[in-house]
């Protein structure tokens, strides 16, 4: 690699900010309503600026099947944001009703993962 690539991808900082919210209830509103509390949580406890967020992916426990999370984003106007849905693996002991999420946002700064309700199970270290 040479040295102009090199001086680019250094300029390139990027963090996962890691969540979770649980236990969920399986209706619509339920889902959107948890999935707007833990994405506003996370943008409000590391500071972000929306318009540095890359991409968002939603994983849900196989219990929750009414609504797409990525929804939420588009109902609290992040019409820009690309975001996805996917199932989480079905694990044995898993908690129920349970949404995670991973942030991808491209700045340097201190994350703060967040954990919220039953979620708070998942990383007792946080």
């Amino acid at each position: 690699m040479d040295n102009v690539h090199s001086f680019f991808l250094s300029l390139v900082v990027m963090n996962g900010i890691r969540g979770a919210i649980a236990t969920v209830e399986n209706t619509e509103n339920d889902i959107l309503k948890s999935t707007k509390e833990l994405f506003n949580t996370i943008v409000e406890n590391n500071n972000l600026d929306i318009s540095k967020i890359v991409s968002v992916i939603f994983t849900v426990t196989n219990d929750l099947d009414a609504a797409f999370p990525a929804k939420a984003l588009r109902e609290l106007g992040h019409h820009q944001l690309s975001a996805i849905d996917t199932k989480a693996p079905n694990v044995v002991n898993d908690l129920e009703g349970c949404i995670r999420v991973l942030v991808t946002y491209k700045d340097e700064i201190e994350v703060t993962h967040t954990y919220l309700g039953e979620a708070k199970n998942l990383r007792p270290d946080r």
